[in-house]
């Protein structure tokens, strides 16, 4: 089929891009920076210079390849340092997906594209209270917190929006991703052990390799009926187990631990939340309605070939 995906060069999008080609796709795949144009084409795909929040350009560009799918991946989430303040850090981001989110709907309505599919989260947040994993059918639980407001809004924009508009809309709530090319900044912190165990560490945690997240994508190209799918592995874990883990794989010293009071004035209250009352998700209908089954399973696997390789 015809795929038109934006944000083609993220951490995501340059093993989507290969892999839908590889799949017999005619691909054209957009960037932000012309010289970023060439490592789309040797990918096997067209490329376009577009600017998701450029309303017209996106029209035009979804008109011109005439795709009869859309992948949305567009993020800003390079650099990355500090949590403190998480509609800061990620206002960018949050743009793609309200505006940008709204650009390619419009696109795909004058394009006639039915199939529309875009990135959403299934990684951690402020859950109000622990409990079970979330299905797709669990309503967003969150605590309110003054400097993470706008980013909640915007991740139930585009699980609300799609689906409602688009003829067949789809919604991947990817958990949080590791694996090559999603940058070494959790590494380097636990090596310089900045990332502390908060609070015990009970939140729970749902990962998926990044590869393994591309597949996933691949699939909903041609299967799934519209709605939405957790897209993480079958290990859902607490913080208290994976966050050493991972310090033990990269040969470093165990996570500091610091009490819920200490971390909150540390790290701040999103980053505290995250530690100690975050839900992780079920994949049981992504596996079932996709077809997809994760190559690493669980984080453990995943960690240790990521860190080994």
């Amino acid at each position: 089929m015809r795929v038109f995906v934006t944000g083609a060069t993220g951490a995501l999008g340059r093993h989507l891009v290969p892999a839908l080609v590889e799949a017999g796709h005619e691909v054209t795949a957009t960037t932000r920076t012309p010289s970023k144009a060439g490592r789309l084409r040797e990918a096997g795909a067209e490329p376009a210079v577009v600017d998701g929040l450029d309303r017209e350009a996106v029209i035009a560009a979804v008109r011109a390849a005439a795709p009869q799918v859309i992948v949305h991946e567009m993020t800003a989430l390079a650099g990355m340092r500090s949590f403190r303040n998480p509609d800061k850090l990620f206002a960018a981001t949050n743009a793609l997906r309200t505006r940008g989110t709204d650009n390619l709907l419009a696109a795909a309505a004058e394009a006639g594209t039915r199939r529309v599919i875009a990135q959403s989260y299934a990684g951690a947040g402020p859950d109000k209270r622990r409990g079970p994993v979330k299905t797709e059918e669990d309503r967003s639980q969150w605590r309110p917190i003054r400097s993470a407001m706008q980013g909640p809004a915007a991740i139930a924009h585009v699980d609300t929006s799609v689906p409602a508009q688009a003829a067949e809309g789809i919604v991947l709530r990817y958990g949080a991703f590791y694996g090559p090319g999603t940058g070494d900044f959790l590494a380097e912190a636990v090596r310089k052990r900045q990332v502390p165990v908060i609070g015990g560490g009970t939140g729970v945690w749902s990962f998926v390799e990044i590869t393994d997240a591309a597949a996933a994508t691949v699939a909903a190209v041609s299967r799934g009926a519209p709605g939405i799918y957790n897209v993480v592995d079958d290990d859902p874990a607490p913080v208290a187990q994976w966050l050493p883990y991972v310090a033990e794989m990269l040969g470093a010293k165990p996570p500091l631990r610091l009490p819920a009071w200490l971390g909150r004035l540390l790290a701040g209250e999103f980053v505290m939340a995250q530690m100690t009352t975050s839900r992780g998700y079920s994949n049981e209908k992504a596996k079932k309605e996709l077809g997809w089954e994760p190559q690493y399973a669980s984080w453990r696997e995943g960690f240790r070939a990521w860190v080994s390789g």
